[in-house]
């Protein structure tokens, strides 16, 4: 059953409250007074049970936002590594078409320099040992990955030690267990 209820605090506002439906004897027996279970109580208490209502649907409302707002931000997240992924391939294809008249190893720092025909090519010979005889204009020093990705000079120390932290990982066999709940042990440590 039904009723519609306006709320004192906003009298231009209806709730609708649903009752519990009456049975004065549900399985033939009559099991408390029907005199008490229908009868109209106070107005007041169906005020209160739809502000009740009323709340709830606040509550439902503002949950499933917060939770679409964690949703956006994720995404946002995603985006803008996917954004990165990108630019980083996109980097790393450039700098393998780099002329380059050596065989390029993992592991190396190589320096990309600029002819003025436009030209870009790899040297292992930095700005530095060059000094002041450096035949063309200095771009950057990158150091090839094993994964044959390219790291930018001032990244390379961040990337090794990443890379170190993993290898101890892989070294230690260390796994996460596989308990589904929640744990944080040995990632805070």
């Amino acid at each position: 059953m039904e009723r519609t209820v306006s709320l004192p605090n906003q009298p231009e506002k209806t709730t609708r409250v649903t009752l519990v439906e009456r049975n004065s004897a549900p399985s033939g027996l009559e099991l408390v007074s029907s005199y008490q279970t229908n009868r109209v109580g106070d107005p007041m208490d169906l005020v209160a049970l739809a502000a009740q209502v009323q709340k709830g649907d606040e509550f439902v409302k503002a949950n499933a936002c917060n939770k679409l707002t964690v949703i956006a931000d994720q995404i946002r997240y995603l985006q803008e590594q996917a954004r990165k992924a990108l630019e980083e391939a996109k980097r790393d294809a450039d700098l393998h078409h780099a002329a380059c008249n050596i065989v390029k190893k993992p592991g190396n720092m190589y320096y990309l320099y600029q002819r003025p025909s436009g030209q870009k090519y790899f040297s292992i010979i930095s700005p530095k040992e060059w000094g002041s005889s450096c035949p063309h204009p200095f771009i950057g020093a990158f150091k090839l990955q094993h994964d044959m990705s390219w790291t930018p000079v001032d990244e390379v120390e961040k990337k090794d030690a990443e890379i170190a932290i993993m290898d101890k990982l892989l070294s230690q066999q260390t796994a996460l267990p596989s308990y589904t709940g929640p744990n944080f042990k040995g990632l805070t440590e």
